[in-house]
């Protein structure tokens, strides 16, 4: 769609958040006629459609239940569930509901950059902005955006000028997002989440899926996770675009993979049946954790569907630094490491920490989001000298740890205040042995306790600094 087709056009926005915003401005730029609603009315809300008022735009607060008379589309904000009474209401009205990707998608021309886009239940963040490091080590003009946080359709619409984007998508953005057509897409795994959402681990797979409609060159998929490469044999793609898998072992034709601590891809080469280039070495990537490599390999595989040399895969992992609460050190007290992954927020993020790691004091718990903790615990204990459990939910994973390790010592912190941190980092210290790792891995979400997982994250560090110094945090 041109610029000029939007004047004009009625255009409800769902959502006063980040993107709503960004797609509010956006097309009231372009001349639509928009309004946005939002089902709140707090003080933040209210500051934010004064701003959008002063510049023309509709605001509706305390109402997502009424379709705006005149509507002709509807743009909704990734976290509105299909069943919400705007969309039945605009259903009944034969009005179309999309995302902001999907406007961001039809807004682009010939001239706009093409997209090498990833999802994943976990690992999106990290990959996306590994992908961009590798981008910027060969020269390109690009940028990280998307779900990571720069909303896409201000980068599609803004002055800069950009080679390729990293582009992370959500399973609530692909869902909305009917047109996208990637240069290459990315699948990094499958695992119940946001099922409350989705309404089905079907339904939820099926909408990652769709970020491989339409490629142009490569559908990357996990050759661990078999139902990523499902969802690449279900897809429609363009003509000539290929499958390339990833994995820890040894790579077969037409994959990228790990050989004797090296990085190799098996794909983009001459002679895949015979040849294999070295792009990297494990020890390139921080922290070198399996399911880090993982995203390595994957970050690899779209780089060089792109056409990028080996040199620079090698330069952009070297480079790259993982956000805070990613599987981050600490510090080291009395030989015992203190490593924050607050960020692991669901059970298979969980188990890709604990992966890592060989003899564990395990801090976990918060809000189970309706998880369950048997096969996290089966796959973990082997490697458990103790847990630690705070929370609301933490009631669940101790009746796991129960019924399959028995034999590791629990501490159940029957506490739910943010002072809560403190006391576990103390029970785990005494847990814990010279050699081992003391692992704040949740498998929860944090905000039973925390504003956000960063929070949680930040009372963990400051509990071990204070562990460190002799002291208590409180003091």
């Amino acid at each position: 769609m041109s610029s000029q087709s939007w004047n004009g056009k009625h255009i409800t926005v769902a959502g006063l958040g980040v993107s709503g915003i960004s797609a509010a401005r956006a097309l009231a730029g372009l001349g639509a006629r928009v309004t946005v609603v939002d089902g709140g009315d707090s003080e933040a809300l209210r500051e934010r459609a004064a701003t959008l008022q002063e510049q023309g735009i509709a605001v509706r607060l305390d109402d997502a239940h009424t379709l705006p008379e005149g509507t002709e589309l509807v743009v909704t904000s990734p976290g509105w569930k299909p069943e919400s009474p705007l969309f039945a209401a605009a259903a009944e009205a034969g009005v179309d509901v999309v995302g902001d990707v999907e406007i961001a998608w039809l807004l682009r021309d010939d001239k706009s950059a093409p997209w090498l886009a990833v999802t994943g239940t976990n690992g999106k963040t990290t990959t996306v902005q590994m992908l961009a490091s590798i981008l910027e080590a060969a020269g390109l003009r690009t940028a990280a955006v998307g779900n990571i946080g720069t909303p896409i359709i201000d980068v599609v619409l803004g002055e800069q000028e950009y080679d390729v984007l990293a582009v992370e998508l959500s399973s609530y953005q692909l869902h909305w997002a009917p047109s996208l057509r990637a240069h290459s897409a990315a699948v990094l795994n499958l695992a119940p989440d946001h099922l409350d959402w989705h309404g089905s681990m079907r339904a939820y797979a099926a909408d990652k899926g769709r970020i491989y409609e339409g490629n142009t060159v490569a559908c990357v998929y996990n050759v661990e996770d078999p139902r990523t490469e499902h969802l690449v044999r279900e897809a429609d793609v363009e003509e000539g675009c290929r499958a390339i898998g990833f994995t820890l072992g040894a790579p077969g034709p037409s994959m990228l993979g790990v050989v004797d601590g090296l990085l190799v891809d098996r794909a983009f080469v001459e002679n895949r049946h015979q040849q294999a280039q070295e792009l990297a070495e494990v020890s390139d990537i921080t922290p070198p954790a399996p399911h880090n490599i993982a995203n390595a390999l994957a970050a690899a595989a779209l780089a060089r569907a792109f056409g990028v040399e080996a040199a620079a895969v090698r330069d952009g992992l070297r480079a790259f630094r993982p956000d805070a609460h990613r599987i981050a050190h600490v510090a080291d007290v009395d030989g015992v490491a203190y490593v924050d992954d607050s960020k692991a927020t669901n059970t298979h993020a969980a188990q890709a920490s604990l992966a890592a790691y060989g003899s564990i004091v395990w801090i976990a718990g918060g809000l189970a989001k309706g998880a369950t903790f048997d096969e996290l615990v089966t796959a973990s204990a082997p490697r458990l000298r103790g847990a630690v459990l705070i929370g609301a939910d933490r009631a669940l994973i101790r009746e796991a740890l129960a019924r399959h390790a028995p034999d590791v010592p629990v501490v159940d912190l029957e506490r739910t205040d943010t002072g809560a941190m403190a006391a576990a980092v103390q029970e785990a210290a005494r847990l814990a042995r010279p050699g081992d790792t003391v692992l704040m891995a949740p498998a929860c979400a944090s905000m039973d306790m925390f504003t956000n997982y960063n929070k949680r994250g930040e009372a963990f560090a400051e509990a071990v600094r204070a562990l460190a110094a002799g002291r208590t945090a409180a003091e």
